[in-house]
Order: structure tokens, then C-alpha cells, then sequence
């Protein structure tokens, strides 16, 4: 009993601590408080690994099982008029050494990921005479530049809303206080919760029934860094034809993917199964290929109305990814959820096993280089890949620190080099490109410690350790 005590008390003093920080909103508050709750009472699912079924081609669809989207204009048009594009937009270019929002950094061509995503949704709106609207989801960190940003899309054929997600404290270890009621009062003393929050604050943001009132049905909801994730007729008019109200995107795993999470069938519902749950015994089975075949590319479509009847009913329990931080010497926790984990609340949910060309992520410069080079070119908005290249799969890159920050990266090609035959790149120290360079096969380059090692112009290098 002395820890169900103690408990009630932490939530007590906490909600205190919570309601005199006055940065927030009322809803806020309590959606916090209701996090910390559920995470107390350790009301965690767990999985019974015995009860894990694969799930079959009515849960996770084929993409080419999917039946062709009407083809003249005027239906389609009706179609598309029931969508809205959702960008999860609250992340920082902080990891690629760039201030302001992941967004803005520059994809190719002198094309940001925002540029590419309102010329695509345009090109969509004027081809089909629909409306359909993109909204941005930013978080305290991104907010600013991202509304000084989207001015420049002011006389785009495309309608732009911007909402916020939660702002929520982060939560001192030692006495489960709120940091910022302990006089952080910067921006270290809040985070935003994981994009799981955007059913919730899409609701809070009132943006929600303004789309219905549009006559929207569906959100399309994407991490604005995967490249891939261009708005697909075939899978919108899938789900309005079966009245699914949830749809999750998977693919292929390959080797780079063992730890995403996958789709798995469970007592007769279809849920998302992420590393963190898997028991460690378990952990080697869950990154095979064999048995688990396919990973969530974070590629959502989503009911309208399903989110208001769940965010309404307070029903949306996702499991909740601890994950704990250091401010100033100072342990902290940020409880997070994310958006996939929701599949199982929403009724007649399915999964689509899309081609893995929907799944183009830029997490670091190694992806800028493949999205930059040959390998793709662009065409309306979209990054098509070059029918040149064979093997389905990307080469896979790795790029010493040297080359960890954009600026940096982009110094150290003069052009980026051709790699539409490249297996695998492997470089490490000082290394400089000079233009026209082309690279095939297994290639690593290597220079000493305290040596600067330059890649002539032109230089072809095949199968070559340097």
C-alpha cells in the first residue's frame, strides 16, 4: 500500500507544481497529468510473446492488390477533395548542424523538404482542381521560423495551417517535479511529447473541426524528412471504399531496418510491436527478417472522425517511451508516444505493405548524399529514382564526422559523385571530392590521421580501397 500512497502523493504535488506554471494551457496540464498517471500505475502492456500472430493479407494489404483509382479527373477530384496532408514538423536540424527547423534544410536542387512538399501538393490541386490543404504540426522548438517560413508560400495554390503540438515539462528523477517550477525558465525546461500527440492537439488546435467542416475525411500524416511520403489516390480510395479508419504504411525490412517497429496480430486486433517491448530474450527474433518481415515507414492515413470519437473518449492509451535526459547535470525523464502506436484503438485498422520508394528518410548527410546524387533525379516535387540503377536496394553509406554537418558535407564534395553503381561507401578522416568523381561497387576511402587525402576530378574508383 506504502507505494500506491506514495503515488497519489507524487500526482498530488505534482499537479500543484503543474498548475502553477502558467506557460501552458489548461489542456496541457491535465494531458500531462494523465501521462505521468498512466506511467506511475505502470499500467504497461505486455506483450505475450506466444500470442504474436503474423499478420495475414487482409490485415496488411498488398499495395498491388489494391484496386486502380478511377481514372477520370472529376472522380478523382472528389476523392482528393476528402484528404488533408499532415506534416509532423516539430524537429530541429540539430543532428545535421543546422539551426531552425529539420525542414529547411536543403534537399536538392536548392529545394527545402517544405519547398518539395508544397510544390507536390500543388501540383496535385492544380492537375485535379481539388483543395487539398497541408498542415504543419511544430512544437515550441520550430514554431516561430516555421510561420515566418510559410509566408513565402502565400500565392501558392495550396491552403497552409500551422498549429502547435503540446508543450509539456520535463520531469526532475530525483522528486518527480516539473523542472521548469525549479526555476528553468528556458526552453531545456519543456519537450514536446512525441508525435503520438497529434490526435490530441490536432483537436486542442481546433483543427480538427475546421476540417470537417471542409468536408475532410482523412489525414495523411508523415514525417516531413521522408521524402517518399507523397499523397497516393490508390490507398486514400482504398480506405474510403473499405471504411478503414486507420492505415499504416509498412515495407520490407532490410538490414538498416531491423529496429523499426512492426505490424503484428494480437488477439484478434492489429497493433504495432516496437523494440522497446520485445522481452531481451526475444530482441534477436524480433530483428530477423524471417519472421518479421515488415516496419512501420511512419506513413499514416487516418479517419477524421475516428480521431475525434477516441481523442473525445480520452481512449487513446498508447504505450508510453520513457525516455530519460540530462539539463545542466540535472536527470530528467520526457515521457513520449508515438503516432503508429494508435492502429489498435481505431476500428477496422489495416496496414498496406507499400513499396519501399514511399520510404526515403533523411536522417543524416550519408542520405543527403544518395538523395543529391544520380541515384534520383526531381521531377514536379517528387524525388524519382534513376531506372539506371539495378539493384532495388540503396548503397549503403558511411561518412566519418568529418562529414556529420551540411555545411561541412557540402564543402567537401565540389559535385556530388555518381553512384548509380555503388554498393557500399565507407569514408573516413580528412577526405575531399573533387567534381565528376564516379564510384562503384564496394568502396572505402581512408585518410591517416593528420593527412588531408583529395579525390581527383573524374576519378573513377571501382571495388577500391584508398
Amino acid at each position: 500500500m506504502a507505494a500506491v500512497a506514495s503515488e497519489t502523493e507524487k500526482i498530488s504535488k505534482l499537479q500543484t507544481a503543474v498548475a502553477g506554471l502558467d506557460q501552458i494551457s489548461e489542456n496541457e496540464k491535465s494531458g500531462f497529468i494523465s501521462l505521468v498517471s498512466r506511467y506511475l500505475s505502470g499500467e504497461a502492456e505486455h506483450v505475450e510473446w506466444s500470442k504474436i500472430q503474423t499478420p495475414t493479407d487482409e490485415v496488411v494489404v498488398p499495395y498491388e492488390s489494391l484496386a486502380a483509382p478511377p481514372e477520370d479527373l472529376e472522380a478523382t477530384k472528389k476523392i482528393l477533395d476528402k484528404l488533408a496532408v499532415l506534416k509532423l514538423n516539430g524537429g530541429l536540424g540539430t543532428t545535421m548542424g543546422c539551426t531552425g527547423p529539420k525542414s529547411v534544410i536543403e534537399v536538392r536542387n536548392g529545394f527545402t523538404f517544405l519547398d518539395l512538399i508544397v510544390i507536390q501538393i500543388e501540383s496535385l490541386n492544380k492537375k485535379y482542381g481539388c483543395n487539398v490543404p497541408l498542415l504543419l504540426m511544430n512544437s515550441f522548438n520550430t514554431h516561430d521560423d516555421t510561420l515566418k517560413i510559410v509566408e513565402k508560400y502565400t500565392n501558392s495554390n495550396i491552403e497552409i495551417h500551422t498549429f502547435n503540438q503540446s508543450q509539456y515539462p520535463r520531469l526532475v528523477i530525483d522528486d518527480f517535479l516539473p523542472l521548469p517550477s525549479k526555476g528553468e525558465t528556458g526552453r531545456d525546461g519543456w519537450y514536446p511529447p512525441g508525435h503520438g500527440d497529434v490526435f490530441p492537439s490536432l483537436v486542442n488546435s481546433g483543427k480538427l473541426e475546421f476540417l470537417l467542416s471542409q468536408g475532410k475525411e482523412y489525414v495523411f500524416i508523415a514525417n516531413s524528412d521522408n521524402l517518399g511520403a507523397i499523397v497516393d489516390i490508390k490507398i486514400l480510395n482504398h480506405l474510403i471504399n473499405n471504411e478503414n479508419e486507420y492505415c499504416m504504411e509498412v515495407t520490407p525490412k532490410t538490414l538498416a531496418d531491423v529496429k523499426g517497429g512492426t505490424l503484428i496480430s494480437y488477439e484478434g486486433r492489429v497493433q504495432l510491436l516496437e523494440i522497446a517491448q520485445v522481452p531481451d530474450e526475444h530482441v534477436n527474433e524480433f530483428k530477423s527478417i524471417e519472421k518479421f518481415k515488415i516496419f512501420n515507414t511512419n506513413n499514416l492515413w487516418v479517419n477524421l472522425k475516428a480521431i475525434k470519437r477516441l481523442v473525445e473518449a480520452d481512449a487513446l492509451k498508447m504505450e508510453i517511451i520513457p525516455n530519460p535526459k540530462e539539463v545542466d547535470g540535472i536527470k530528467v525523464l520526457q515521457l513520449e508516444t508515438a503516432a503508429g502506436a494508435a492502429i489498435r484503438f481505431f476500428d477496422n485498422a489495416i496496414g498496406v505493405n507499400v513499396p519501399r520508394s514511399r520510404f526515403l528518410p533523411v536522417k543524416a548527410t550519408s542520405d543527403l548524399l544518395l538523395v543529391q546524387s544520380d541515384l534520383y533525379t526531381l521531377v514536379d516535387g517528387f524525388v524519382v529514382r534513376n531506372k539506371a540503377r539495378k539493384n532495388p536496394a540503396n548503397p549503403s553509406i558511411e561518412l566519418g564526422p568529418e562529414f556529420k554537418k551540411v555545411a561541412n558535407f557540402l564543402a567537401r564534395f565540389k559535385s556530388i559523385p555518381s553512384i548509380v553503381e555503388l554498393e557500399s561507401l565507407k569514408v573516413s578522416g580528412d577526405v575531399w571530392f573533387g567534381t565528376g568523381v564516379v564510384l562503384k561497387g564496394k568502396v572505402i576511402i581512408t585518410a591517416l590521421p593528420g593527412e588531408k587525402l583529395e579525390v581527383p576530378d573524374d576519378a573513377v574508383i571501382e571495388n577500391k580501397e584508398i
